[in-house]
């Protein structure tokens, strides 16, 4: 499966400029949990979280001590500059979902920006990759004999099923025609294993 396959697009942005009040109505509105941050010309400049949103933003409340709250020496982040990460990890369309897990696990990130060349195109987020996996195995039943019919209409015919993300393919043996169905299956969004029973 490729990133472009289960990425979320149009892009919600927001700009190195913008107050981190706006950055966190944007995000909260979009239901998203990090934007990637652009500079005026609409270059990738950085990602904003929720959790980076969220610093300086809360002051201690009086009724939690019985001590007196100290005022913060210094004022919240006003800007999203302030408070975004400028170091980006970033993926392609093409880029192989496993890699982009990976790269999510090994950095202990949320989401990625998706890029075409300079050009921001969407983001792949934990959430995405949770809601292929979480297609009702009917759902993705009909989409691998969908995939089958239309990318290899004159194929031998398989009987198909699916449980729990893995599509069983049976069938008379058919070395060539198989390996086929194998990569057709395998392309649907949420099928995570393709068996052949016989």
């Amino acid at each position: 499966m490729l990133v472009r396959e289960v990425m979320s697009s149009p892009v919600v942005t927001v700009l190195r400029t913008d107050p981190v009040r706006r950055a966190v109505r944007l995000l909260h509105r979009h239901d998203i949990t990090a934007a990637p941050v652009v500079d005026a010309e609409g270059r990738l400049a950085g990602v904003v979280s929720e959790l980076d949103l969220l610093r300086g933003e809360f002051e201690p409340d009086p009724r939690a001590s019985a001590r007196p709250v100290e005022t913060p020496a210094e004022p919240p982040p006003r800007h999203v500059a302030e408070v975004m990460t400028g170091e980006v990890v970033t993926v392609t369309e093409t880029t192989d979902v496993t890699v982009a897990i990976d790269l999510m696990v090994g950095k202990r990130i949320k989401s990625l920006p998706v890029l075409r060349g300079d050009e921001i195109v969407g983001m792949v987020s934990r959430r995405d990759l949770m809601a292929m996996l979480a297609r009702p195995d009917e759902e993705l039943c009909q989409a691998v004999r969908e995939a089958l019919s239309e990318q290899y209409p004159f194929g031998p015919s398989w009987d198909v099923s699916v449980h729990d993300g893995v599509a069983e393919l049976s069938g008379p043996p058919h070395p060539h025609a198989d390996r086929i169905a194998d990569v057709l299956a395998r392309t649907v969004p949420g099928i995570v294993r393709v068996r052949h029973l016989r």
